[in-house]
């Protein structure tokens, strides 16, 4: 959500970031915001005069009746009354207006960093690095959930009875190594400094569209019916929202929060659930990163981010590659984002294993999280970052640490996790 101000004054800006990403259809709203912020404006200023002029004859009301001036002080009531009238009228067009407001500035897409490559889709993403060898072994890697059934960790069947399609079991040695995997980026992420938390699992609607953007919500979030609560898509919704509505000493900054939770979403309008695996599903778990800080560090921040992820899975052997998001794949609220996208030895490429992104104040000012310091009072910048997310990045897990013989190698890093084994078999 950007400035009301800022577009104000730099409509062609706003105008010229909207075609970068692509999305002509909102040009439009720019001039109409601007239209409907300077009626609100006109509105407020009668408002306030009227009020003002109300307050002044009031007090000539009550001179005139210490006079015995009851005539020409009931003729002043009526002209309160009637100024009464016409700004009830004012306030009420102010609330209608500031609701039309914010729905089109919370629609209006964030300024995207000057840095971003300009594509109109994920197929214009642009790699940045690589790390780690990409090794094709010379046996078949077979598919992830036939490793998984292999060692009796996977039952999608009884999944399916359960609840449908995009659920699962995990069972023995595999579901150990999930856990194990979420405990260790847990760790991983304490000793880098970051503060353990595990969140509320449920968000009220206020968090809900103070996180994301309108057709993000339709596409993620289960709604509880009767009440207003939505289960959480990504743990980062719930650690954001813990800072809603504060006003945080700049001393105190920055807040860096590693949780974990479950996470589930609806997953509308993706490629679709898969029936045979666990790349694409409605329930799956997460450890995550999320930065509160001062506007001058949050460029730092990012960098610092995704560099977290890389350094993780490498300890575990499995290589990876970044991938710059162009200005079409960015969602609306964010400044620049870099996904990391693991190895897959199966398939001969790359698949998304966790996304960093920078959001500038654009969280921030929809939740009202505020700082103040020597420089006054300003919104902070937010950011968030996947360390793992299981069972994804199981898969990816399996894939570079299976043996020609169908065993899986634990890496060391991992092995305290595991009861100390070296192989599961």
């Amino acid at each position: 959500m950007l400035d009301l101000r800022f577009v104000r004054e730099n409509p062609e800006v706003v105008k010229q970031n909207i075609k970068n990403k692509f999305q002509d259809s909102k040009l439009p709203l720019v001039d109409e915001v601007i239209a409907l912020d300077l009626e609100s404006r006109t509105a407020k200023q009668e408002a306030d005069t009227l009020r003002a002029d109300r307050n002044a004859i009031s007090k000539q009301i009550g001179g005139l009746m210490a006079q015995g001036k009851k005539e020409e002080a009931e003729e002043m009531k009526k002209k309160v009354t009637a100024s009464s009238e016409r700004l009830a009228e004012l306030e009420q067009k102010e609330t209608e207006l500031e609701e039309k407001i914010t729905t089109i500035m919370m629609t209006i897409p964030n300024i995207i960093d000057p840095t971003v490559p300009i594509g109109k889709d994920d197929s214009e993403n642009v790699e940045i690095e690589r790390f780690g060898e990409a090794v094709v072994p010379d046996f078949e890697v077979p598919y992830h959930a036939e490793i998984m059934e292999k060692f009796n960790g996977l039952d999608l069947d009884s999944a399916r009875k359960v609840a449908g399609n995009g659920f699962y079991y995990l069972m023995g040695d595999i579901a150990r190594l999930h856990s194990a995997i979420i405990s260790y980026a847990r760790d991983f992420m304490i000793d880098r400094g970051f503060t353990y938390c595990i969140p509320p699992y449920m968000i009220r609607s206020d968090v809900v569209t103070g996180v994301m953007s309108f057709a993000e919500m339709d596409a993620m979030m289960y709604k509880i019916e009767g009440e207003d609560l939505y289960l959480i898509g990504t743990s980062e919704h719930s650690m954001i929202g813990k800072f809603i509505d504060t006003i945080n000493q700049e001393t105190s900054l920055p807040q860096t929060l590693t949780s974990y939770s479950p996470c589930f979403r609806k997953e509308k309008g993706a490629h679709g659930i898969e029936e045979r695996g666990v790349y694409r599903i409605h329930q799956f778990e997460k450890q995550e990163m999320i930065v509160v800080c001062n506007p001058e560090d949050s460029a730092e921040w990012f960098e610092t981010l995704w560099k977290n992820t890389v350094d993780l899975f490498r300890t575990l052997d499995i290589p990876v590659r970044t991938i710059e998001c162009c200005s079409g794949d960015l969602a609306d609220l964010k400044v620049k984002s870099i996904d990391v996208e693991a190895w897959s030895p199966r398939q001969q490429k790359y698949f998304e294993v966790g996304s960093c992104s920078n959001l500038g104040d654009a969280q921030a000012r929809r939740l009202k999280i505020r700082v103040v310091g020597e420089k006054g009072k300003y919104f902070a910048h937010t950011l968030n970052n996947t360390v793992v997310a299981p069972p994804r990045m199981l898969i990816a897990f399996l894939e570079n640490n299976l043996n020609a013989d169908g065993t899986v190698s634990i890496p060391k890093a991992l092995q305290p996790y595991m009861g100390g084994k070296t192989v599961i078999q």
